[in-house]
């Protein structure tokens, strides 16, 4: 789809469920936290490595000992601060979700709390579901086994997607016009393959081989359940990986698409059907539910002519192959447990996740990811306070006028662009907590018996509600994250902060902890959503959300002398083996969280604490807001895990978030006496000085 994505504060594992998901993860809350563990000093000397100089390894010297005392848990790819919370939501939410599954079959149909508990009773019904098999998908597949020609494969590729079954050969959908942000426009992007990213098909080294081979026995594994032969199911996968490795050396790489411009293409749909003669958009279009479309926005239109070419070029047969595992690998993980585990035995060479996530807590997760603003109704009323939402109003005004105190002092931005800066500043709009109004998702119906025809029919809303926008005014009150997600984000086109309820808690945020500790934690996250609205992607939206050039072309240029400096030093990290951070794919996180410490410093010295700087278990007041700071990003991770992010994480591994922009923070040399020849110490007309 060509929608906006949301730039994410972090990324562990998926945070929203579609068809396509192997895995998904859940969110949590505020003010409760009293009661969920939070230690009595908020910055612990004991999880501390005071061996080590702050000034030779900043993260190891704020998190070693807790490190070292914390192993992974066998069914966490990593574990640190962000999983924490997210265990204590999941048992918060795991609280609502039996309380409310125990009274759904006597509620009306089509309440909250009967479609909530329902969802979540079939998902939990193990026996039904076992009993059941892979029946819920032979009507698909026999379907698909009456596929004879061209036609009737492109009818299946629009037939899937409308009917909630899949998204094969492309990405389909309908977001707002970068370039006409009042408008809702259909879009289409590449898409068509399987793997986490298009370096999975097409580099040759060890790693990628083994993931290769685990995805050929993924295959092979789910035809065999659905009764073909090993042969036939071996010559199934070999088709399958043909197919997906001609799409992805069509795809863009994630660094390519980190340019707006290069992914906003705009055609009529009579001249981009003449670019692909057997997909005829004029025709598909209305098929996809989206009638009356004259434009379409297409992200990689190369890719289009290759995708449109190989369905000429390849057999129906194949094409039939590829359409039945499109089905299976997006319903594996309803159905019975072989086709769960061999879903979970691909997911571990991926990831290194050694044993399965709890049935309870995915299917808690699922919930959140289907009917989150059903559920997140409940998890507000018991979890949310006003005064934590006025709080997060308080730091935010204040971090927003210190950014544009910080704008304002720029030695390298002229008047001119200073002037339009602000003028996008004083029109961010902030989202705090929860949506004003919920969503209802009105005709959903969830059956307490049926836990695939509930995800199919959730599928299906989705879409319906998706294409129904057409031609309405663009909506701008949505949330693209639940409430009790620990998580925040920005959105260009909206030119929004959003700060759901679930990350107001430690080490974010506590009533009881002192302005260091909440300004290093909640305020960094604040001043890190604000930068991305100037990062290298979201500094090229307007102060309405358009797609549009603002800045003089010298200011311009000395940006991107400055944000390729820090593209240089992210680069130069080592995560895995011989695997390096991706300054490129990060560098929009980076930026933003060298200047949300930044600004979320400054606006700590604004209060009596950051005036004062008086010493509280030890630790001066400034030191406090950067140990904050450090235990936010707390975390080890498994290889496997850690491989993956590279390739497909847009955010750089924890230890470099800790470390990196400290190196370019003058107040930090001086908190922990950092000297020449200390390991991070860098020279002061090194460190790199952007917002």
């Amino acid at each position: 789809m060509k929608l906006k994505l949301p730039y994410y504060v972090m990324l562990a594992g998926s945070l929203t469920l579609s068809a396509n998901s192997f895995a998904a993860d859940g969110g949590a809350s505020p003010k409760a936290s009293h009661k969920q563990g939070v230690p009595k000093k908020f910055i612990d000397p004991a999880n501390m490595n005071t061996s080590v100089k702050p000034g030779d390894d900043f993260f190891d010297y704020a998190n070693g000992n807790w490190i070292k005392q914390n192993a992974i848990p066998a069914k966490e790819t990593r574990w640190g601060s962000f999983n924490i919370l997210r265990q204590e939501n999941t048992d918060k939410l795991l609280g609502l979700l039996n309380e409310v599954s125990k009274q759904s079959a006597t509620q009306p149909k089509g309440s909250l709390k009967q479609r909530v508990g329902d969802l979540y009773a079939s998902g939990m019904d193990s026996v039904n579901i076992e009993k059941r098999g892979y029946d819920p998908l032979k009507p698909d597949l026999q379907r698909i086994d009456k596929i004879s020609s061209l036609d009737d494969v492109i009818n299946e590729i629009t037939y899937q997607r409308v009917n909630g079954e899949g998204s094969p050969l492309f990405r389909f959908g309908v977001g707002q016009d970068d370039k006409n942000v009042n408008k809702y426009v259909a879009g289409l992007d590449q898409g068509g393959t399987s793997l986490p990213d298009r370096d999975y098909y097409l580099k040759t080294d060890a790693r990628t081989k083994g993931i290769q081979d685990a995805y050929k026995k993924y295959i092979v594994a789910l035809f065999t359940l659905t009764g073909s032969s090993n042969d036939a199911a071996v010559k199934n996968a070999d088709v399958i990986l043909g197919l997906e490795t001609t799409l992805a050396k069509a795809q863009l790489s994630r660094v390519a698409m980190r340019d707006p411009n290069v992914t906003y293409n705009k055609f009529s749909v009579d001249a981009f059907s003449k670019t692909t003669p057997h997909l005829n958009w004029v025709k598909l279009l209305p098929q996809m539910k989206a009638e009356g479309q004259d434009t379409v926005l297409v992200g990689q239109p190369a890719f289009f002519k290759v995708a449109d070419s190989l369905l000429a070029a390849t057999p129906v047969d194949n094409w039939k192959v590829y359409l039945k595992w499109s089905i299976l690998k997006g319903t594996a993980s309803a159905l019975s447990s072989s086709f769960v585990n061999a879903t979970f035995d691909f997911n571990k060479v991926l990831s290194g996740q050694k044993v399965q996530t709890p049935r309870n807590e995915r299917i808690s997760a699922l919930v959140d990811g289907s009917l989150g603003e059903l559920l997140g109704q409940l998890f507000v009323e018991k979890y949310f306070t006003p005064a934590a939402k006025q709080y997060m109003v308080d730091l935010v005004n204040n971090l927003k006028g210190t950014l544009g105190d910080r704008i304002k002092r720029l030695d390298w931005m002229s008047p001119e662009t200073k002037e339009r800066a602000l003028k996008k500043l004083a029109a961010f709009t902030v989202k705090i907590g929860y949506p004003d109004k919920w969503e209802k998702y009105d005709g959903v119906v969830i059956d307490r018996n049926d836990y695939v025809g509930n995800l199919r029919n959730l599928s299906v809303w989705r879409y319906n509600f998706n294409v129904s926008r057409l031609g309405k005014p663009v909506d701008k009150t949505r949330w693209s994250m639940t409430p009790p997600t620990v998580n925040a984000y920005y959105n260009p086109t909206n030119n929004e902060i959003v700060f759901p309820a679930g990350i107001l808690q430690f080490p974010f945020f506590d009533f009881k902890a002192d302005d260091a500790v909440n300004y290093g934690g909640i305020g960094a996250v604040i001043g890190h959503e604000m930068t991305h609205g100037f990062d290298d992607q979201g500094r090229q939206y307007d102060a309405d959300g358009t797609l549009r050039d603002w800045w003089t072309k010298t200011d311009a240029d000395k940006f991107k002398v400055r944000a390729n400096k820090v593209v240089d030093q992210y680069n130069a990290f080592t995560v895995v083996d011989t695997l390096h951070v991706n300054g490129k794919l990060t560098l929009g996180e980076n930026l933003a969280d060298l200047g949300g410490l930044n600004v979320a410093y400054e606006a700590y010295k604004k209060t009596k604490q950051g005036q004062e700087n008086k010493k509280i278990d030890g630790f001066t007041a400034d030191q406090r807001f950067f140990l904050s700071w450090a235990q936010v990003w707390r975390s080890s991770q498994r290889p496997e895990a850690a491989a993956q992010r590279i390739l497909t994480d847009p955010h750089s591994p924890e230890q470099y978030r800790t470390n990196a922009p400290l190196t370019n923070i003058d107040a930090w040399y001086k908190a922990f006496n950092v000297q020449p020849g200390d390991k991070m110490y860098k020279k002061p007309e090194d460190r790199i000085k952007v917002w």
